[in-house]
């Protein structure tokens, strides 16, 4: 097909044939459909109007990263974005091949007059202004998961410069393996207007539902050396502190893709959140205390992960990987 610059880029990364997910991603008008395949993908993989990267592709694209990035892991999915940047995008779309898009599936403007949570106020259950559930998004702080933030009634309406808005999930939405293993029920949120986090309160994002604006593509940096349930989460956590500096704020809005969820062990997945657990609200700290304002973002970026790996959150590994990613961006010739 014909790559048009202005196209936005959906990635996705699969071991499985084209799931009903895939192929309905596959038909968005406006938005051109990218998979990365691992070992565990099917050979004869193959969806229309989709870009598939299998993984001689890979190998032959020119990328650091592709020389170093492990296999049978999501951090594969950089190689999409690396694709999408190559292409010429200014909009790349994170989500999964079990996130089935709704007949609205979209994203708001990106700058614009949004209701604001106001600013300062540290981690936030974001999810409490679209259910009245009991219910947290991957990453909160378990101390702060019963805790009622009351973010309603500090609501005000502001210009915002969104860099990442967070679309949610009904029916199986992105939380942890202690709300699954203690509660589970399908859960679907309410309709509301998007909502935008002021500079300084913060809320764990994945990678299910989520769309990055050209100038902050650098952040979307999936560490490689975590543990799976990890990954996304500590790439949000970093990020959001870096976006801050520069003026940008994590918005949400209505679920707008069903998650229909591959099948999971939830004990195994609760092991793999325990450094989540451990680390989420040490990471923002850390890597707010790391970079400044004089630096470009990948700069900081780097700073960031340095300032982890200084406090073993990380390994040394995950600093190679980041050079690679960081030298494959450089070589784009895009100015962030």
């Amino acid at each position: 097909m014909e790559h048009k610059p202005k196209m936005s880029y959906i990635v996705i990364t699969s071991i499985f044939d084209p799931t009903e997910s895939v192929v309905a991603f596959s038909k968005q008008k406006g938005r051109h459909l990218i998979v990365v395949g691992d070992r565990k993908t099917p050979k004869n993989w193959f969806c229309k109007n989709v870009t598939y990267l299998p993984l001689e592709v890979q190998e032959s694209s020119g990328y650091e990263l592709a020389k170093i990035l492990p296999f049978d892991h999501y951090s594969r999915k950089m190689i999409g974005y690396l694709k999408a940047i190559e292409f010429g995008t200014d909009l790349i779309i994170d989500t999964d091949d079990d996130n089935y898009p709704k007949v609205n599936w979209g994203f708001p403007d990106f700058e614009n007059k949004y209701d604001c949570v106001e600013g300062n106020r540290g981690f936030v259950n974001i999810y409490q202004l679209f259910s009245k559930e009991k219910i947290w998004a991957r990453g909160l702080p378990l101390s702060l998961i019963l805790k009622n933030f009351e973010l309603e009634k500090d609501l005000v309406s502001n210009i915002c410069k969104v860099g990442v808005w967070q679309g949610l999930a009904d029916q199986d939405p992105d939380v942890d393996a202690i709300y699954r293993l203690t509660n589970g029920a399908p859960c679907y949120f309410e309709d509301r207007e998007p909502v935008v986090l002021g500079i300084g309160t913060i809320s764990p994002f994945n990678s299910q539902n989520t769309i990055f604006r050209k100038e902050l593509f650098p952040l979307l940096y999936l560490p490689s050396y975590v543990t799976f349930r990890f990954t996304d989460i500590l790439r949000g956590l970093v990020a959001q502190p870096i976006m801050w500096l520069y003026g940008y704020q994590l918005g949400f809005t209505n679920a707008s893709v069903v998650q229909k969820r591959n099948a999971h062990d939830h004990m195994n997945d609760f092991i793999s959140e325990i450094p989540m657990y451990q680390h989420s609200e040490s990471v923002v700290d850390l890597v707010a205390n790391s970079i400044i304002r004089t630096e470009d973002i990948k700069n900081n970026l780097y700073r960031a992960y340095s300032a982890l790996l200084k406090e073993k959150i990380i390994c040394d590994k995950e600093m190679v990987t980041l050079d690679a990613w960081l030298k494959d961006i450089e070589q784009k010739t895009i100015d962030y």
